[in-house]
């Protein structure tokens, strides 16, 4: 099959807040004969480029889902958070022309949940995944690099993991982008790009050549996830495949990907846990694993709505790039302090690193409070 060149990445604009630091550029998939019902070269939102920061969000650090606290919350001087935001006298030490808000109550953690069934991967066990998109090289280590020099690296990350935490199984994984959203609006208006099975095949194939679990991310542009996820079925009804959804690529509100941040509610997301949960019972397989990209609030609405279900185990993973310090913020103001169930962390190979900081080592993950227990690497 002959290969489309990449062409130099295109940056878009994203109108920002102070708290801002978000770029996002496309660029193009490598070949066309594996992506489904497309006859061109696809452009696709290169996900490498999201950022690490409180974005989109002039208060900074989220409230809880109520009770008594297991940690203090962040420090509000961090990131300009709610006590920082009135007016210039109260900033000044003049007194306050009104009263404070009440406190919010504070997260809980552990999440008080559904025991693990039979089968279940987590608590017990961190997956430690690799992401991406064999089409191109710009969208994450899983199709950067040849694949038996990919799953040699996957297997030295898994084994750093191992010694970091003795006490909890590293389970390895490839994560692959299998609708991928796109720049152009494609022959259907829904700006995303389905993956042919047999794209989905050769990526299973490693995995389980390397003795992985595999997860199914899905950006559904201006698609849906009930459009989306039932072509999905025949994969999904394997023990060993997972899902992932992003809400930055769901155009529900307007625009279109890469040029603003998408978003799920709590409504879209259950939706897609019914959906597990239904192919859980039908064909009689452990606990799905479901992973929910998130790096701002608005990204996901209603969160304390989200329902928990013994059949699926669901990780709200903060996968945005930059400083140590700002992923540690990002992590407590929409991962640590909106409750769902399990906890992600997304570590970037070069977005990280590239302004001269260094990549969090698994050491520096476990000290984030709760710790990840699915890791992802881009």
């Amino acid at each position: 099959m002959t290969a489309a060149a990449i062409p130099a990445p295109v940056p878009r604009a994203i109108t920002r807040s102070p708290l801002t630091r978000f770029s996002l550029m496309l660029v193009a998939c490598l070949c066309a004969a594996e992506v489904g019902g497309s006859q061109q070269p696809p452009t696709v939102p290169d996900t490498t480029a999201r950022a690490d920061s409180l974005a989109g969000d002039s208060t900074a650090r989220a409230q809880g889902n109520g009770g008594a606290a297991t940690k203090a919350a962040p420090a509000a001087s961090k990131a300009g958070a709610p006590a920082s935001k009135g007016s210039a006298a109260s900033r000044t030490g003049a007194p306050a022309t009104k009263a404070a808000a009440p406190a919010r109550p504070k997260p809980v953690w552990p999440v008080k949940g559904p025991d693990p069934r039979p089968g279940s991967i987590l608590p017990d066990k961190r997956i430690v995944a690799y992401y991406g998109n064999p089409l191109s090289k710009r969208m994450g280590i899983l199709g950067e690099v040849p694949p038996d020099e990919m799953l040699r690296r996957l297997n030295r990350e898994v084994t750093a993991w191992s010694r970091a935490d003795t006490a909890t199984p590293v389970v390895p994984a490839l994560h692959l982008i299998a609708v991928v959203a796109q720049g152009s609006a494609g022959r259907d208006g829904m700006y995303r790009a389905r993956m042919a099975d047999t794209l989905i095949q050769r990526v299973y194939g490693w995995a389980q050549q390397a003795g992985a679990i595999m997860f199914l991310d899905i950006q559904v542009g201006k698609s849906t996830l009930q459009a989306e996820l039932p072509r999905l079925e025949s994969w999904l009804a394997r023990p060993d495949v997972h899902l992932a959804i992003d809400p930055e690529f769901s155009m529900k509100r307007g625009g279109l990907p890469g040029k603003r941040i998408g978003t799920y509610d709590a409504a879209d997301i259950n939706y897609a846990i019914d959906f597990l949960a239904q192919i859980v019972d039908k064909y009689r397989l452990p606990p799905k694993v479901f992973v929910v990209h998130r790096f701002t609030r608005p990204m996901v609405t209603n969160a304390n709505r989200i329902k928990l279900d013994p059949r699926v185990q669901i990780v709200m993973h903060m996968d945005g790039w930059g400083a140590p310090h700002l992923k540690r913020d990002s992590y407590e103001a929409y991962v640590y302090a909106e409750p769902v169930q399990f906890t992600g962390f997304k570590l970037f190979y070069k977005n990280d690193t590239k302004r001269g900081h260094p990549l969090m080592k698994p050491a520096d993950v476990l000290a984030l409070f709760p710790k990840p227990l699915y890791i992802q690497y881009q």
